[in-house]
């Protein structure tokens, strides 16, 4: 059977194996869904009559071209439809955490780009095979605990209705990118540690519900369900497109380590295999797409950004979670005598 866990797939490295390798990798792990940041053609034509389910992705450059009809359906028609059904493209996502941005202009992109695909999507009679999206950071929230009073910030709350408006009527999943590392790096005398790895801790209660939370990504997602609902949702699915922890990182990143990250990722694989759902939602699996397969060395920013994949790109686990993938034609070393070089 196939882990119920989905892995992000991003590119932003020059030493990565080619995508015929990974599909091996893939394949090894029992992995069958996987999340793109753009529709490379090469990794689209490789995955070609696999199981494997796609998540594509348009950068934010393209939001504003992808609010013309015109360049919306020349893009599915050179992109996406020359994929399918071969390749198992399900979804589309506009934009990567475009509220992170301060570009008020591409703030206005994103639902007439969203609306604009979709609208293409119908025409071409792809609508049933492929959704639209957009993937959100969680900082979309001004209210984010207790979960039960979730809400969305008010400076977004314009564009965020017809967002939402748009997921209701098309169906498709709301998505975030959901850290908990990142609380517990900003504050770790305050954050325990237990709590946000799913270890056995005392966790956390919401005083208005009184419904228990043993770990935090659970109640970062009833935080986003109670900032729908607030806006007058409740048929929305809340999925989460990006989660992980580093391995790695600079002086002042605590708790990015091999052991932590092992912890996170695996503990929430045996969550996600025993079909948990969050506590405000108790009939809804958890939906995750773990950040990420390989790490990746041309990221910017603090040495974490290039530390979060379970992968080398060499095919090698960079810590162990349980499942044992393996890329063809790599000897295995034993994780003691593994040598790790520091670029």
């Amino acid at each position: 059977s196939c882990l119920g866990v989905g892995i992000n797939y991003g590119q932003i490295a020059n030493n990565l194996p080619s995508p015929s390798r990974v599909a091996y990798l893939l394949k090894s792990l029992n992995i069958s869904r996987m999340k793109l940041y753009d529709a490379d053609p090469n990794v689209l034509v490789t995955f070609s009559h696999t199981n494997v389910d796609f998540i594509i992705g348009l950068g934010n450059e393209y939001l504003p071209n992808m609010t013309d009809p015109i360049k919306a359906r020349n893009w599915l028609q050179q992109r996406v439809q020359p994929h399918l059904p071969q390749t198992r493209i399900t979804c589309i996502t506009m934009g990567n955490e475009v509220f992170k941005t301060y570009d008020h202009q591409l703030w206005s992109n994103l639902l007439p780009a969203m609306q604009t695909v979709y609208n293409a999507l119908v025409d071409l009679g792809l609508d049933k095979q492929v959704t639209v999206t957009s993937a959100h950071s969680l900082d979309i929230l001004s209210i984010s605990f207790p979960p039960s009073a979730g809400s969305f910030r008010q400076d977004l709350r314009e564009y965020l209705h017809g967002i939402l408006n748009f997921h209701a009527e098309v169906k498709s999943p709301f998505l975030i990118n959901a850290y908990p590392y990142f609380a517990y790096k900003d504050n770790p005398n305050e954050v325990p540690l237990d709590y946000v790895l799913f270890q056995p801790s005392q966790g956390t209660v919401d005083p208005i519900t009184n419904l228990k939370y043993d770990n935090m990504l659970y109640a970062q997602v009833d935080a986003v369900y109670s900032a729908i609902k607030a806006m007058g949702h409740t048929d929305i699915k809340v999925r989460i497109s990006e989660t992980g922890w580093p391995s790695r990182g600079d002086d002042d990143e605590a708790g990015a380590t091999p052991e932590n990250a092992g912890l996170y990722n695996g503990n929430l694989l045996k969550r996600i295999e025993e079909k948990q759902s969050t506590p405000a939602k108790p009939n809804v699996p958890v939906d995750v797409y773990v950040f990420a397969l390989f790490n990746e060395n041309l990221k910017p920013g603090p040495a974490s950004e290039r530390n979060y994949g379970l992968y080398y790109p060499n095919g090698t686990p960079v810590y162990n979670i349980g499942v044992q993938g393996y890329l063809p034609g790599m000897v295995y070393t034993s994780p003691s005598t593994k040598i790790v070089s520091k670029t």
